[in-house]
């Protein structure tokens, strides 16, 4: 297979269509038809269909897309690393990460990571929302959780767990009624909160009073006084130990677990590699309180 075209036909993917790749690469559009065609007749299959006014990949050209063009890329990065003499991180680097942990540590995380590796460009998104790593051009996404992904691979670095937490002020009905409750929306769930206490396993009937779209919103909340929530043992610590808030329970349920995920047919570059070795030395043992460390 001729590598140079299959250059150009991912160039022509990730742009969208000819024109647009014409001018982000500064070469004629007819040479870039002439080589996906020829890459085309090499392969025997059809990688866009030619609309009138749009270009879109067709299924074996997606496939061919998403299998090479992450590989090429790397291969190039190689190469430009070779030649300025060492395998130093260094290029573009764009992580997807949830919001709370993006609120709480990233900014700080990405300026250590940024003035340890110069070289390398950190561009990080804030976003509960499960993204597609391949479509949307991500080297590497943090997600709470995730569910098994056949395409990608990872590895957990930071554990964290539930509790239930009230203001000091606040007390906690004795006759059995729900509990005011500042909740995280459909978060939440609804009725009550199963929990274990040194005297076993029970439930906290709540009402909620308020609901918020943000777990620092709902901490905020909970200071003053207007209800018990279940929040992060990381987002709460400083307040539990400076007696600000009371910790009432623990919820009775799997521990939160954060993942680096990255796609596992691509060769693991400098830069991704550098960013899971900074993880790894900010978050050794992968506890609440490292976490809680960077929260103000």
């Amino acid at each position: 297979m001729d590598l140079l075209a299959l250059a150009d036909f991912n160039l022509v993917a990730r742009h969208g269509g000819f024109g647009r790749a014409a001018r982000a690469a500064g070469r004629p559009k007819a040479t870039l038809s002439r080589r996906v065609a020829e890459l085309e007749a090499a392969l025997g299959l059809r990688l866009f269909e030619r609309g009138a006014r749009d270009l879109k990949l067709t299924e074996e050209g997606r496939a061919l897309h998403e299998r090479t063009g992450l590989l090429l890329t790397e291969l190039s990065e190689t190469a430009a690393a070779i030649a300025a003499g060492g395998d130093a991180p260094r290029g573009r680097l764009r992580i997807s990460a949830p919001l709370l942990f993006s609120q709480t540590a990233m900014g700080k995380l990405a300026a250590g990571f940024a003035l340890a590796h110069p070289a390398v460009r950190l561009e990080i998104t804030a976003d509960d929302r499960e993204v597609d790593m391949i479509e949307e051009g991500y080297d590497l996404v943090i997600r709470v959780n995730p569910r098994v992904d056949e395409s990608l691979v990872g590895r957990p670095f930071l554990h964290d767990r539930l509790v239930v937490v009230a203001a000091p002020a606040f007390s906690r009905p004795t006759d059995g009624a729900a509990v005011r409750a500042v909740v995280r929306g459909s978060a939440d769930p609804q009725g009550g909160w199963n929990v274990t206490t040194a005297n076993g396993r029970s439930t906290i009937a709540i009402d909620p009073v308020l609901s918020l779209s943000s777990l620092m919103m709902v901490r905020d909340a909970v200071r003053q006084g207007v209800g018990a929530a279940r929040l992060p043992l990381s987002l709460v610590s400083h307040d539990l130990r400076g007696g600000r808030l009371m910790h009432w329970a623990d919820i009775d349920g799997p521990e939160t677990t954060l993942w680096t995920l990255y796609p596992s047919r691509r060769l693991l570059s400098a830069r991704v590699s550098a960013f899971l070795a900074y993880l790894k030395t900010a978050f050794p043992l992968g506890a609440p309180d490292e976490l809680a460390a960077f929260i103000d």
